[in-house]
């Protein structure tokens, strides 16, 4: 996915490219299906997915004429975003409705046709990832049908980590964590710089309340990334939590994490002065190392100097509030 960018975002600009793509027909017999497609690609970028499906469908139509699919590299896409068309129509709330599920349906079958017909490894790519979440708790809830596409997308491109991640989330829910952690393990080895890798495997450590490896693939992240404040305030930020609210850390290790989570704010806001947010865990971090302090005046300095990131922190606050209502 382009950086900065929204899933939906992403899917309106392919749409507009393969639209762009498609004005090069001309052959008799696909001129009505090129027009069809058009139209659609218009409706689909403005969000009017019941029109788009209808012309997407008129697309296909005409496209395969009395073949039972269209094959035209020209026109396949169509396939995924009329599959999309339906699935941005379906609404889990309305879950069990024939008419909101035969939607689901629809989306499925067409996702399945994009996966196997089109040519495009981005369309494919994005059928495969749409028809796994169609198997998602929000939709089918059924992981045993995704198991398998994700294994098969594993296959075509062992380097795209987001489907060991999926993997990893169907074994971690069924109660299988060493196949998860295999899965996450495996999608380090095939990245090991990447940052994403070291996220996924700390939310998992986390998860299974294993506090040692959740940060050790936190500092992982932190030397991918040395120059990212956001990921040296996300350490101090596990380090505050297991200092401040984890009733079960023993109190001799209280202080050695506060002293972990300085250090990491401190080189959090060395990155970025400015970081609201680091300056406020400053000053709970200074504040826990107070409660700490056995000897008085040392702990009046610490709340003197908590103080001064508070009112640091609220300044800035106030300067980006001010800034945004103008």
């Amino acid at each position: 996915m382009t950086m900065g960018m929204s899933r939906s975002q992403v899917l309106v600009a392919l749409c507009a490219t393969v639209a762009l793509a498609a004005t090069g027909c001309s052959q008799i017999g696909m001129l009505k299906g090129k027009m069809a497609f058009k139209d659609a690609n218009k409706f689909y970028q403005g969000q009017d997915y019941r029109a788009a499906a209808a012309k997407y469908e008129e697309t296909l139509a005409e496209c395969r004429g009395s073949d039972p699919d269209c094959t035209d590299p020209r026109l396949t896409a169509a396939y995924f975003f009329l599959g999309n068309s339906y699935d941005q129509q379906y609404r889990a709330v309305k879950k069990g409705e024939a008419a909101n599920d035969a939607l689901l349906t629809k989306a499925i079958e067409n996702y399945k046709k994009a996966s196997v017909i089109e040519s495009d490894p981005k369309i494919k790519r994005l059928a495969l990832d749409y028809l796994v979440s169609s198997y998602g708790p929000d939709k089918l809830n059924d992981p045993s049908q995704a198991e398998p596409i994700l294994l098969s997308m594993i296959e075509m491109d062992p380097k795209e980590t987001s489907s060991y991640f999926g993997l990893a989330n169907i074994y971690e829910q069924s109660g299988d964590y060493e196949r998860a952690e295999q899965m996450l393990r495996k999608a380090q080895e095939m990245r090991p710089n990447d940052s994403a890798v070291y996220m996924q495997l700390a939310g998992f450590y986390n998860r299974q309340g294993d506090f040692g490896k959740t940060m050790d693939a936190l500092n992982e992240r932190t030397k991918q990334e040395p120059t990212n404040p956001e990921a040296h305030y996300t350490v101090a930020t596990f380090y505050w939590e297991k200092a401040y609210r984890d009733f079960t850390t023993p109190e001799a290790d209280k202080m050695k994490f506060v002293q972990q989570g300085l250090q990491a704010i401190d080189e959090a806001i060395r990155l970025n002065p400015n970081y609201f947010e680091a300056l406020t865990y400053k000053n709970l971090l200074l504040r826990v190392q107070a409660n700490l302090e056995k000897n008085p005046a040392r702990q009046q300095a610490l709340l003197k100097e908590a103080n001064e990131f508070r009112d640091k922190a609220q300044e800035i606050r106030k300067k980006a509030q001010a800034a945004g209502a103008e």
